[in-house]
């Protein structure tokens, strides 16, 4: 593997990370160390940390939230 593919790799942690819980990253970057924007893509919704994911997130707490403000609402009235 090329220097600056590996210095890549092990300046971030989740980097080192994912390439050792998905080892086929190693040989195809062995092979295609151009390939780095694929590998930085495919981790990124690996740990689901993509803009479509931290909507989802967000929008998975607000409906949290709002459930706990009906619970409490309904808690309230019964009282």
């Amino acid at each position: 593997m090329r220097k600056e593919v590996q210095e890549f790799i092990l300046a971030n942690e989740e980097r080192k990370r994912f390439i050792r819980e998905q080892p086929i990253w190693y040989r195809r970057l062995s092979r295609k160390p151009d390939d780095l924007s694929s590998f930085q893509l495919e981790m990124m919704n690996f740990y689901e940390k993509t803009i479509p994911h931290r909507v989802n997130q967000f929008s998975n707490g607000v409906q949290m939230a709002q459930m706990m403000m009906q619970m409490f609402q309904a808690m309230r009235t019964k009282d």
